[in-house]
């Protein structure tokens, strides 16, 4: 049926378009959400090691169980905290101080800083195994992951925008296969000795693990505190005239 009334509006539209292409408009990016991932593989060996040795002092305590059973039973195993084992010293400080440097580099003062580690632990995700969308408070500042064992059809990580004003006011993407600004959610597939840095407060998951091998990986979460060792001077009162 033919409408005066339609016909009018996409005039008005191919105006608008016109018009936009005559005054470029200048656009302007704030509030990022930075995820950070670098491969860092020599730390593999030693990180296997300690995990896979922590993993079974874990599936110990689950008596009375076969392996498989386990793993049917419970699909995710998590160890303690590991940052104390002098096999990762290296890794850990490596993590550490590039947490640091991200935080110095988004703007934040970090000179009279330094960074810890509030959490450092393993996780074996098994078939079906997932992870919830969540973020990491209580005073973690950057939160990430070392991959150790990736199969395929491993889980994937997602980050999620974390401004909920954006999420209630989403309208349909034109093509979810493409990462845009419209996005709600980017996903990254993992490999072995990949880390993945993000702060603490972007909302992240997993997707369902689908290998029937398991997916190995060290989560962390760091920290910030005053640095005890650095001499703050305070400027003198001003003088009163």
């Amino acid at each position: 049926m033919f409408d005066e009334n339609s016909v009018e509006i996409v005039g008005e539209v191919e105006e608008v378009k016109q018009e936009a292409i005559e005054q470029q408009l200048n656009a302007h990016f704030y509030f990022p959400t930075a995820v950070y991932t670098i491969k860092k593989k020599e730390f593999l060996k030693d990180a296997t090691a300690v995990f896979d040795e922590n993993i079974k002092l874990i599936k110990k305590e689950k008596k009375g169980k076969t392996d498989k059973l386990l793993d049917k039973l419970y699909p995710v195993h998590m160890t303690g905290n590991l940052f104390g084992d002098p096999r990762l010293e290296e890794a850990c400080n490596y993590i550490a101080s590039t947490a640091w440097n991200i935080l110095q580099s988004q703007g934040y003062k970090m000179d009279d800083k330094v960074t810890f580690f509030t959490e450092f632990w393993g996780q074996e995700h098994h078939r079906h195994s997932a992870m919830d969308e969540h973020v990491h408070p209580y005073g973690a500042q950057i939160v990430g992951f070392y991959f150790i064992e990736v199969p395929p059809e491993s889980s994937r990580v997602v980050v999620h925008d974390p401004r909920p004003g954006k999420v209630m006011a989403h309208i349909p993407e034109s093509n979810m296969n493409e990462a845009t600004q419209a996005s709600n959610m980017i996903n990254f597939v993992p490999e072995a000795g990949m880390i993945f840095f993000a702060s603490a407060w972007a909302p992240h998951s997993f997707t369902r693990h689908a290998s029937l091998k398991p997916l190995k990986f060290i989560h962390f979460n760091i920290g910030v505190r005053v640095n005890d060792l650095v001499t703050i001077t305070t400027p003198p009162e001003a003088e009163v005239i």
